[in-house]
Formats: C-alpha cells, sequence, structure tokens
C-alpha cells in the first residue's frame, strides 16, 4: 500500500513594508557558492500620537533588522550613508541578526525590495499584511488606560524566493498578534483555534530586553472554518 503524502501547507500572505532612516552606514559582506552580496541594516521608522492626559504630542521609534541579498545590495547599498531614507518592501522570517547574540531577540525582516533616497526626516511608513490561521485561544485583556486588548498567536505559512538555494520554500513562523477596542471584543467572543484570519497593521516590538516582536492589528477580519 503507497505511503499517504504528507498535507500540502497553503501558502499565506505576508508582506511588509517600511519607510524609515538608516540607523547606520551598511556593512557589505560577500558570500561564496554562489558570490553573493550581503548586508544587515537597521532601519528606524517613527510614530506619534496625542497624549489625552498632557495634550501633547509623542513620538516612538521602532528599530527594524532587515536583511538584504544579491542584486538589491549592488544596486541600491553600496553608496548607502547613515541617515538615508530607505524603503523596504518584504516578509517575516526566523533570522537572527548576527550582531546580536541575544537569544530571544526578534527575528529580521527579509527584503525582496529596497529603494534609497537622499537624507532627510519624512514621515515613516510602517505596515504589514499577512493572512493565517488562529495558534491560541484569544485572551482579553483591560489596560491600565481602562482599553480592551485582545492578545493571541498566528501562524503564517509563507512562500518565499530563496536566492542562494534557487528555489521556492515554505517557511512556518508564529507571531503575537494585539487587537485593541471593539475588534478585540469580537475576537475574543467568536474566535477558535485554527480560525483564519486576515490582518492589516503594523510591526511592533515589546518594551523589554528581547524586544519581542509582534503583530499589531489595526483592521481584521476573522473566517470560520
Amino acid at each position: 500500500m503507497p505511503k499517504a503524502s504528507a498535507p500540502v501547507q497553503c501558502p499565506q500572505l505576508c508582506a511588509v513594508t517600511l519607510l524609515g532612516n538608516l540607523v547606520s552606514k551598511p556593512d557589505i559582506r560577500y558570500r561564496a557558492n554562489p558570490v553573493l552580496a550581503i548586508t544587515e541594516i537597521v532601519l528606524a521608522t517613527r510614530s506619534k500620537w496625542l497624549d489625552k492626559k498632557t495634550n501633547q504630542y509623542k513620538e516612538w521609534t521602532s528599530f527594524h533588522h532587515v536583511k538584504v541579498e544579491g542584486y538589491l545590495v549592488e544596486q541600491t547599498l553600496l553608496q548607502a550613508e547613515k541617515g538615508d531614507v530607505v524603503l523596504i518592501q518584504g516578509h517575516l522570517s526566523h533570522i537572527k541578526p548576527s550582531t546580536v547574540t541575544t537569544k530571544n531577540h526578534p527575528a529580521i525582516i527579509h527584503a525582496s525590495f529596497i529603494q534609497k533616497f537622499a537624507k532627510s526626516y519624512t514621515k515613516s511608513v510602517n505596515q504589514i499584511h499577512c493572512s493565517g490561521q488562529l495558534a491560541s485561544s484569544p485572551q482579553l485583556i483591560t489596560t491600565a488606560n481602562n482599553k480592551l486588548m485582545a492578545q493571541v498567536n498566528i501562524t503564517i505559512n509563507q512562500q518565499t524566493y530563496a536566492i542562494d538555494k534557487q528555489s521556492w520554500q515554505t517557511t512556518t513562523l508564529e507571531r503575537e498578534l494585539h487587537v485593541w477596542g471593539k475588534q478585540a471584543q469580537d475576537l475574543a467572543e467568536k474566535a477558535i483555534i485554527g480560525d483564519n484570519i486576515i490582518v492589516a497593521g503594523k510591526l511592533n516590538y515589546l518594551s523589554t530586553a528581547a524586544k519581542t516582536q509582534f503583530i499589531e492589528g489595526k483592521t481584521i477580519h476573522l473566517l470560520k472554518n
């Protein structure tokens, strides 16, 4: 009797778009077999919000580690300098920054498109669009500011092209998702493990030593199985 084949994982969406400033000049290296330019950059994006207690705007800076390979490096980053504005589109990964030794440091973003602009202070872009499945039951939390937040883990099966291996690969990764307000309450009341979810939001990092990366959902769509 022939053996049953393993279930095929359906590819899901995982698209990250960032526009921000280079924290430092890229350190470009070359890897052999095949010869491939490679660098890891840190991109700073900024967001502002109104503090209702003080009626003043506050700013928060997020630092995103990004891996860039091949012709993207040579076309865009050879002449890049600290402070340059960079637009990146890419996807999440399991890869850890080579310059960081902390075990729990967040995985970096793998760039599939990059464009550089002259130095300036510009309005940042921090967006992620993804689809996945709920890997845990949503937990509804009331914050110190009396706001509702739902916290849940989602699994994403993303299909990406590996330049060095010249083949398509499917990678399964998991991220924590935070959702606020009415959407948080609906998610906690209606969602169960295994449900499909579509998320539009931004990448954020916990204010802990590990700087754990999570997705802050702005708009979600829950699709029941």
